[in-house]
């Protein structure tokens, strides 16, 4: 069996995911213009980076000035790229779209134009305010239906509804209702709509750390990363499954996209995997859930984490700090998972002469890895995020330099540029859809009413809680992207939780995670659906396949909420942080075995539940718990190692016979 793993190329890597991009990711299904509209979004989409960047160096304009400028941009290209439907054709420009674009940039700069007149109103909406500020809803909610998806613009929609018509709504949900007037002027001129807090993070630290990541992807990391990847884990047992699993962990800190971090990796990694013996639907599963764990894994996370942060009014380190003990646990699981399916299945790695040379790889672009080394050192020292995305940004460019395969060209560096603007047309758009949403919920109360209901079916108990606001997250998280996903469930879903005393970090990174999970929980598995279309498997089987392999990022959120000191929250001792790793590390690899139901050798059903008990204890870092997870953990071990002995004692005497 030969691997042709040497001759990875990445142009065609690139165009293979694209094509799969285009049918699972709607952000992908833009118009591929040419002649002079090509070029002129291309300029557009620099002139955005170009912006972006400048303001990260030589300070942000104050905050709706910032914002208004950043959405015209966004809401210009999104009109002017994306076609009102699938149908449209994709090659030619719309007249409409063209006037929509227009149209949409000058209700934005309205905003720039006339923001010390609106500052002076103190509030109160002119007619031109309100006309505009009704122009600007309709067309953020059109421009994240073709962007973004029909099911956040009817979320948005229906809560505008709700503003509307709350003394009609009986119970606890209902409320004084408001009028258009005071609707609109809410969402179009002040920081609590529209122009809110997402749309905030996103025109400051989102866009620097997505252009970071267009960055270091044109200076070639992402082959650097397959490469690596499988030098380490190609020869192992599974070997490319473990490829993937590491691969996909690499590119998860340039990717902020569960699908396009699916397709960018797997249209390499799961032919590789079919290719010894896995299964098409487990290799799709495998893909689909190593990329899914790449928005969790610190240093830099998806851009998710920088909204968190600043819905806690915290530095970002500290979110990837936090972070850091449980995405280990869940790529911990991930690994064993696909490690102890080779071995049942008796699979072999990749011949080592067929790999990647280590000393070349190393030489052609370990140097590539050292701006994320610099992003982690500046974080660590407290720059801030926009500070650390930008001279990341410059030390790429710098150390692309040192070699002639990474050097920059003139094209390159114009490609990178235009790629960052495109990657944060969807995030922008979502973000100013998503002040819609937090809009309703400032100015009706909503939140507040929706976690009273949350613990009112719970019956005042944390766990039917966390239980509850699960199911929500999961729900609410299907078919959005992290960013969206991740603002709604900040406000709808993490009161609830925060109401019973959990720290605020541990409330939010719960409902983080299943909202990430829901890319490849059935039956809106994004993430699991694009595998399967590059593995040629049932969709459905490989959705359930990745939540078999993720399966420990479903019972991990609960542990830390159980335990914040898993978060690393407040100065816990250090002999106790090492014990609570080491345990949490075991009980891990002790739900992965029994999950694939293999060790050493085929478990029983006993030892399964043995297992399964084993992991949750393990995972609670109380001394009596990890005293019997350890002692249930041992019993298994000696169990398989007594009866594998015993077997081949019998095999070896009827040989005999």
């Amino acid at each position: 069996m030969s691997f042709d793993t040497k001759s990875f190329n990445a142009t065609e890597n690139e165009a293979a995911a694209e094509k799969m991009l285009e049918k699972f990711d709607k952000e992908s299904t833009f118009r591929k213009l040419a002649g002079k509209w090509n070029i002129f979004i291309s300029l557009l989409c620099v002139a955005f980076s170009v912006f972006q960047t400048y303001t990260a160096a030589f300070g942000v304009f104050p905050a709706q000035i910032q914002r208004s400028i950043h959405l015209a941009f966004a809401l210009s290209l999104g009109f002017l790229l994306y076609p009102v439907t699938s149908k449209k054709s994709r090659s030619k420009m719309d007249p409409i779209d063209v006037i929509l674009a227009l149209i949409s940039a000058a209700a934005c700069l309205y905003i720039t134009v006339y923001y010390h007149d609106i500052m002076m109103q103190g509030g109160m909406a002119t007619i031109h305010d309100v006309v505009l500020g009704s122009v600007l809803v309709l067309l953020v909610l059109e421009a994240t239906r073709r962007v973004v998806g029909a099911p956040m613009t009817v979320v948005a929609v229906l809560f505008l509804i709700y503003a509307k018509v709350g003394p009609y709504i009986p119970g606890f949900m209902g409320h004084r209702g408001f009028s258009v007037e005071r609707i609109i002027s809410h969402m179009y001129i002040s920081t609590e709509g529209i122009f809110g807090l997402p749309l905030g993070v996103s025109a400051t630290f989102v866009f620097m750390f997505v252009l970071f990541g267009a960055f270091l992807q044109k200076s070639g990391l992402g082959k650097f990363f397959i490469d690596l990847s499988l030098i380490l884990a190609g020869h192992r047992v599974g070997g490319p499954a473990k490829v993937s699993v590491f691969g996909s962990c690499l590119f998860g800190t340039i990717s902020g996209s569960s699908v396009a971090n699916t397709v960018t990796t797997g249209v390499f990694t799961i032919p590789l995997m079919k290719k010894i013996g896995y299964p098409a639907a487990f290799a799709g599963g495998v893909e689909a859930a190593a990329s899914t764990g790449g928005q969790i894994m610190p240093p830099i996370m998806g851009a998710a984490a920088f909204i968190m942060a600043q819905f806690l009014g915290i530095a970002y380190v500290k979110i990837a700090v936090a972070a850091t003990l449980p995405a280990i646990l869940y790529y911990t699981g991930v690994w064993v998972m696909v490690h102890m399916e080779g071995k049942r299945l008796g699979l072999k790695g990749i011949p080592r002469e067929d790999l990647p040379d280590l000393k070349q790889t190393l030489a052609e672009g370990a140097h590539l890895f050292l701006p994320i080394v610099i992003i982690v050192y500046l974080l660590l020292k407290g720059y801030t995020p926009m500070t650390s995305a930008l001279i990341s940004i410059i030390s790429t460019v710098a150390v692309a330099m040192l070699r002639k395969n990474t050097r920059f060209t003139r094209k390159t560096l114009f490609d990178a540029l235009e790629t960052g603007a495109r990657s944060m047309i969807g995030v922008a758009i979502a973000c100013g859809c998503a002040g819609i949403i937090i809009g309703v919920v400032t100015l009706s109360g909503m939140g507040l009413k929706i976690a009273n209901g949350i613990i009112y079916l719970a019956h005042g108990m944390l766990l039917p809680t966390l239980l509850l606001t699960m199911c929500a997250s999961m729900i609410l998280g299907m078919g959005l992207p992290t960013t969206a996903k991740y603002i709604i469930l900040a406000t709808m879903a993490a009161p609830a939780i925060q109401q019973f005393g959990v720290p605020d970090i541990a409330a939010h990174l719960f409902i983080l995670y299943f909202g990430i999970m829901a890319d490849i929980t059935p039956p809106v598995a994004l993430a699991a659906f694009a595998a399967s279309g590059i593995a040629g498997s049932h969709p459905m089987k490989t959705g359930v396949n990745a939540v078999k392999i993720a399966l420990a990022g479903f019972i991990v959120p609960y542990a830390f909420v159980y335990n914040p000191e898993l978060l690393f929250i407040g100065d816990p001792p250090k002999l106790l942080v090492c014990r609570f790793v080491i345990t949490a590390i075991l009980g891990t690899f002790s739900l992965a075995c029994a999950a694939s139901g293999y060790w050493k050798r085929d478990l029983k059903l006993v030892e399964r539940v043995m297992l399964f008990a084993s992991s949750f204890c393990l995972i609670d870092p109380k001394g009596f718990t990890d005293a019997a997870g350890l002692g249930l953990l041992i019993a298994v071990y000696l169990s398989q190692k007594f009866f594998s002995n015993d077997r081949a004692r019998i095999d070896i005497e009827k040989e005999g016979a």
